[in-house]
């Protein structure tokens, strides 16, 4: 693999640790029907799924008696509403380590399945934004992941080649959409439970100073 030039980064249970505030907001809109789901099965069944097709795997399994439009657009309501008001913490050392890669040229890029509004409300409260060239949302593309169309666009932007980059993503979802537009994907998952669901990666790791660590004794940064 050539030296890197660009780093293509997932946002949600990648960068930032949203998992558990995106299983509250599901619970609040469930309790309407009085439906709940665990920590576990939200882990386990939904983390790294697409809105709409959580919206509809839900609306089988409590008989929500709502058109499945609106429930997603109850639950991105909801969301956007929440962001505005409430920080969501990053994941380990992420600062630090995005502050060492633009330290070292490198272009970085967002491609998340989040849409583009929730994105910005995130970034300003956190202001990520500052190291990212490009951004790639739902909003931008027509199929979400785990099709490698959100990929295959970053990549024709940034004007690299795909084996220049590295994907950085923490689901199988993720992964597969990596893995679909032909790019090298690592996989940052602190839950080892996981990682036997992830072997598709080229590599797995625990955090994001694992990942420096490496790129540096590599010499791909």
């Amino acid at each position: 693999m050539p030296k890197l030039k660009a780093l293509l980064f997932d946002l949600d249970g990648t960068l930032i640790d949203s998992e558990y505030f995106h299983y509250e907001l599901w619970n609040e809109i469930l309790a309407e029907w009085g439906g709940k789901l665990t920590y576990e099965e939200w882990l386990k069944n939904h983390a790294g799924i697409p809105l709409p097709k959580n919206a509809q795997t839900l609306i089988h399994r409590f008989n929500i008696p709502i058109p499945l439009q609106e429930l997603i657009e109850r639950r991105e309501a909801l969301t956007l509403e929440r962001l505005k008001t409430k920080d969501v913490n990053l994941m380990p050392y992420v600062t630090e380590v995005m502050d060492f890669f633009e330290s070292k040229g490198l272009t970085m890029a967002l491609v998340t399945s989040s849409p583009r509004k929730d994105v910005d409300a995130i970034f300003e409260r956190n202001g990520l934004d500052k190291y990212f060239k490009l951004i790639i949302t739902r909003s931008e593309v027509t199929k979400s992941k785990p099709d490698p169309e959100s990929y295959n666009v970053c990549v024709e932007k940034l004007g690299f080649t795909k084996d220049e980059c590295i994907a950085f993503e923490d689901t199988i979802n993720g992964l597969k959409s990596a893995k679909a537009a032909g790019l090298t994907c690592f996989v940052i998952q602190s839950n080892t439970e996981e990682h036997p669901n992830l072997n598709i990666a080229d590599r797995l790791f625990l955090d994001f100073r694992e990942v420096r660590d490496y790129l540096e004794d590599e010499g791909l940064v």
